[in-house]
């Protein structure tokens, strides 16, 4: 069972190669907030942490196999390049081409396959176990989420007076890893509407197939919540809520213009719960997550 102490470890072992990203207090319609700054972290997104966590603390094969739909890749062939280890990473054909691009950069193999993560994760995997790969998770594996929560554990030390962390869900490695990192502070998960895995399995009572069809698809975009960060976030007071599309876009726009805040869709959707009233808290915490995107306000 993953513990803070998992979070601790794997802060130790990333801290060489990750930023310790900035936060920024400000005051958005009347009420204070914190912003963390986590798509300043290389690879312009908290990936990163999770796959050097997995890399640096598991011990299987030196070649890495990864599906993405994009910041999870870019993660696994950035970690790839510091570490010196060969990597393929998966994406499906919708993957946003900035994401793309950013990834062929670092020198791996890029396969595009498939309509969306799903499929493109089938492959991965079947590619792995035939070349006896490390097939990489983006979400449902200890080290990933472990790494993950060092985002939360920051915030904790950055600003203690933090009582509420709001974060995006996509296959939920973050919010799990929010969870363990934050000190026992109150976790806020945020999905779309149309892209709510998370959402829909606590209804359930077990991980269930989701609709995905959202503008934070791409980094939001797991059709089913992993098993390992649903077990974790089960047995935890986590508060899910559900944002509509127009409001991320307005959420996304409004960083832009009154902070010069660039973010794709997926990170503003903790500020969109921010701004509807659904995150509680005298101080609550907005983890924006990534900015791999072409998008240029206007």
């Amino acid at each position: 069972m993953l513990t803070p102490t998992d979070v601790a470890d794997a802060a130790r072992r990333v801290a060489p190669y990750v930023r310790r990203t900035p936060v920024l207090r400000a005051e958005v319609d009347g009420r204070p907030i914190v912003f963390k700054l986590e798509y300043m972290q290389r690879t312009g997104s908290f990936k990163l942490r999770g796959a050097l966590n997995a890399m640096l603390g598991g011990d299987g094969p030196e070649h890495v196999v990864a599906a993405s739909g994009g910041n999870h890749g870019l993660a696994v062939a950035t970690a790839a390049r510091l570490l010196s280890r060969p990597a393929t990473v998966f994406v499906p054909v919708t993957a946003p081409e900035g994401k793309a691009r950013r990834i062929e950069a670092t020198g791996v193999r890029l396969v595009r396959h498939g309509e969306i993560y799903a499929q493109a994760r089938e492959a991965a995997l079947a590619e792995a176990a035939a070349i006896g790969a490390l097939c990489l998770p983006a979400y449902d594996d200890p080290l990933v989420i472990a790494g993950a929560g060092t985002c939360a554990a920051e915030v904790a030390e950055q600003v203690p007076d933090v009582d509420t962390i709001a974060v995006g869900v996509g296959g939920g490695g973050l919010a799990a890893g929010a969870v363990l990192g934050s000190g026992g502070r109150t976790v806020v998960a945020v999905e779309p509407v149309n892209c709510a895995c998370l959402h829909h399995a606590l209804a359930a009572g077990k991980p269930v197939d989701a609709v995905v069809d959202s503008v934070a698809a791409s980094a939001l975009g797991a059709t089913r919540i992993g098993e390992i960060p649903f077990g974790v976030l089960r047995a935890a007071p986590v508060r899910s809520v559900l944002v509509g599309d127009e409001e991320i876009i307005v959420a996304r726009d409004r960083l832009w213009e009154e902070f010069r805040i660039a973010v794709e869709p997926a990170a503003a959707a903790s500020f969109a719960a921010f701004l509807a009233g659904r995150v509680p808290g005298d101080l609550p915490c907005v983890v924006l997550s990534g900015a791999n995107t072409d998008w240029v306000p206007a």
